[in-house]
């Protein structure tokens, strides 16, 4: 088991950034920092673009479910011309 220990030398309002360290094996710490290389870009923002980019997807499933299950209790919609029309724009 490789562990990559990602610092970030960006500073950040309040301080600089913190280090995360992220246990990987051989293989995976390969595809990584060839990633990494490919994109011309450091391993660090390779995961912190991953770990970001999955919590909106995230976030995203959660707020479309939500929205959808208040759809399914009232499945009203209207057009876009209907809207317009209403907010007199």
């Amino acid at each position: 088991m490789t562990v990559l220990t990602l610092r970030n030398t960006m500073y950040y309002k309040g301080g600089v950034a913190m280090g995360i360290s992220l246990r990987v094996n051989a293989e995976e710490e390969t595809l990584i920092r060839a990633y990494a290389g490919i994109r011309g870009t450091t391993i660090s923002e390779v995961v912190r673009e991953a770990i970001l980019e999955k919590i909106e997807c995230e976030y995203d499933l959660k707020v479309f479910e939500e929205a959808y299950a208040e759809y399914l209790t009232d499945p009203v919609t209207y057009t876009l011309d209907e809207v317009v029309a209403e907010l007199g724009l």
